[in-house]
């Protein structure tokens, strides 16, 4: 550590146990900055410093506390006691507050995980369910404040309990501040997005892009009249895909990260994580660059709050997802869990058949996870794809709670939002589903056969549900 770097701190054991952080993570978070940025890395790295700096200054004392015991303890999300429970907020108990009252019956299962789902501040009318984020430094109006959000937290950390929250990473809601300057005509915002002044690139990406829901919102990108663009939208017209090329970006969620771990957030799942990074003829999904920026955003989550962990929600193909958790340079230094897609299909699939032959050659297939990692494949549906309350799935490791949610007495627990990702997931997991959209690319008629043939899988929805992860 420098001089400089040393007298921003006036406790030298803070300065100290900061410096042996950065020793042993700068190096990885340096050499993925180079290989996503180039010689933008340097300069980049000296304002990551500052956002470190300024977040661990902040850490709570308590958060301090854990983060030490952390180290001592990195396998904790795969101690066999651990308990996972999974659910909406305003369907389990109306508010955090609410939830914070459930906390005592939480405890009686012998819950240690709790995922809340989507509830930082969301656009007003259709977001996706929530994940079309207005404000990541915000919670939904109706379910309270983000002192609430820190309270409860607190709550959950003396009963030891972790708080689980979705972090959207592929985009913003176009009512989102940063595409508010965009469309207001700020060159530095408009650099946020991918935002095309004619179809010339949006057609040349289209030839090898597949579209994510081509009954309702075709194609993947949608003309903006206020940013006199046309605007990267793969998901729905309304989410504006980030551009994870313009290293802005990545120092913006990296200050959100730790914002939010602050408030006492300790793992994030990294939603639509596959989809970071674009280029030209590829389908822009499970590009090298997204493992380098997941390194990257670890690496600084480790310097300042290593309690936290990263949770990736990658419905990808089998041969892509182990990339997720780490291979090669970035072996067990990327994501702490991953979703097993493939065995959470396989697993419904063996419980309708009786049959495990398929599922038996399905994982003997893959790889050898690291060591400090682990799987996570959801063990019940709890809603439908509606998101209305539904009938609970009970299996011999699951129990059902009061309102919309799952415990899961295994290994851990985690959940999943099924999503239409490469094909396999259904359309039903969007809501409300509506007409195509006016300004969008059109559908590829083979990737709609595919997609809809995935639709039909009955065992894929939109759930809350908890999940078991094998070690």
């Amino acid at each position: 550590m420098t001089g400089a770097l040393r007298a921003a701190f006036d406790d030298d054991r803070d300065a100290d146990t900061f410096a042996l952080r950065l020793d042993r993570y700068g190096p990885e978070l340096l050499a993925s900055l180079q290989a996503a940025y180039g010689e933008q890395a340097e300069p980049l790295l000296a304002q990551l410093l500052e956002v470190m700096l300024h977040a661990y200054h902040t850490r709570p004392a308590d958060l301090k506390r854990l983060d030490e015991a952390r180290l001592l303890t990195p396998d904790w999300l795969q101690r066999p006691d651990t308990v996972g429970y999974v659910a909406y907020t305003d369907r389990f108990a109306g508010t955090l507050k609410g939830v914070q009252g459930h906390l005592p019956y939480l405890e009686d299962l012998g819950v240690t995980y709790l995922h809340l789902m989507p509830l930082l501040k969301p656009r007003p009318g259709e977001n996706d369910g929530g994940y079309a984020v207005q404000d990541y430094r915000a919670v939904r109006d109706d379910l309270g404040s983000m002192d609430d959000l820190s309270t409860l937290a607190a709550d959950l950390r003396a009963r030891g309990m972790s708080l689980v929250l979705d972090l959207v990473l592929n985009h913003v809601a176009q009512e989102h501040e940063w595409a508010a300057k965009a469309r207001a005509g700020d060159p530095t915002y408009r650099a946020y997005f991918h935002i095309f002044p004619d179809r010339t690139d949006p057609d040349a990406f289209e030839r090898t892009l597949p579209e994510v829901f081509p009954d309702f919102a075709p194609g993947n990108f949608t003309w903006d009249d206020a940013a006199q663009g046309w605007v990267w939208t793969t998901f729905n017209t309304y989410q504006w895909d980030l551009n994870w090329a313009n290293p802005d970006v990545l120092r913006e969620f990296v200050d959100i990260i730790l914002h939010l771990a602050n408030r006492g957030v300790e793992v994030f799942r990294l939603d639509a994580i596959a989809f970071l990074w674009k280029r030209l003829g590829t389908d822009c999904q499970n590009q090298p660059e997204v493992h380098h920026l997941t390194r990257a955003l670890r690496a600084c989550a480790r310097i300042v709050a290593p309690a936290v962990a990263f949770k990736a929600e990658a419905i990808v193909a089998p041969d892509d997802l182990i990339h997720y958790l780490g291979t090669g340079d970035h072996h067990g230094k990327v994501s702490d869990m991953a979703y097993h897609n493939s065995l959470m299909v396989q697993l419904w699939s063996s419980l309708a058949s009786r049959d495990t032959r398929l599922i038996t050659q399905a994982l003997s297939a893959f790889p050898p996870k690291p060591t400090n990692t682990t799987w996570a494949c959801t063990s019940a549906a709890t809603t439908t794809s509606a998101g209305r309350s539904a009938t609970r799935t009970r299996t011999p490791w699951a129990s059902a709670g009061p309102g919309t949610g799952t415990s899961c007495r295994t290994s851990t627990a985690a959940s999943t939002r099924a999503r239409s990702r490469a094909g396999w997931c259904s359309s039903s997991t969007r809501r409300p589903a509506t007409a195509a959209s006016a300004g969008r690319s059109p559908a590829s008629p083979g990737w709609r056969s595919r997609w809809t043939a995935a639709s039909r899988r009955p065992w894929i929805t939109r759930c809350g549900a908890s999940c078991c992860c094998t070690p």
